[in-house]
């Protein structure tokens, strides 16, 4: 998962493999109008995971013209939860309207845009963990402050992350 994010981040490509878009005239908004539109998309999306499942922030980077902002769910998601987990994640993002655009063959991420261009990906590891993030289109640039959402656990964001570590009833459960 790392090289994943690894890969992301010196590319400079969002979640779905291709640059921000930097067609026309730049988003009206700077790069920390899009930093707090993309927090906002994950904090809607992780208040529609039912049942709740602890996350961290990971990275938060500003691009030439765009912002990543990512979060890791330290909860365990069994291997019998996780197209359940996508399918939460994925029902949400379209009921907001925002558009699919593809997952992968295995069936462990889905990658969906919004409206005004901000790029989503939901993945799952193999170890069970879930990494959401969101990429903003290419936008005025300008500083960018660290996320303000506080995690629902412990915050790993200044710390190499460990393997998911909680235990829930529901999305760790093999039965």
């Amino acid at each position: 998962m790392a090289a994943i994010v690894a890969l992301v981040l010196l590319t400079g490509c969002g979640p779905t493999g291709s640059a921000p878009s930097k067609t026309g005239s730049k988003a009206k908004m700077n790069m920390q109008e899009a930093a707090d539109r993309a927090d906002a998309i994950l904090d809607e999306t992780f208040a529609a995971i039912k049942p709740p499942v602890q996350w961290t922030h990971t990275y938060s980077m500003p691009g030439d013209c765009y912002v990543d902002r990512d979060r890791a769910v330290m909860t365990i998601i069994s291997p019998k939860r996780r197209g359940s987990f996508l399918g939460v994640v994925e029902r949400h993002w379209k009921a907001k309207g925002y558009k699919f655009i593809t997952a992968s063959e295995n069936g462990l991420s889905a990658h969906f845009r919004t409206q005004d261009d901000f790029q989503m990906q939901v993945l799952i590891g193999i170890n069970g963990q879930a990494h959401l993030s969101v990429t903003s289109p290419c936008v005025e640039k300008s500083e960018v402050a660290a996320p303000t959402s506080k995690p629902n656990g412990p915050d790993y964001s200044q710390q190499e992350l460990p393997s998911p570590n909680v235990r829930s009833d529901f999305w760790s459960s093999s039965g």
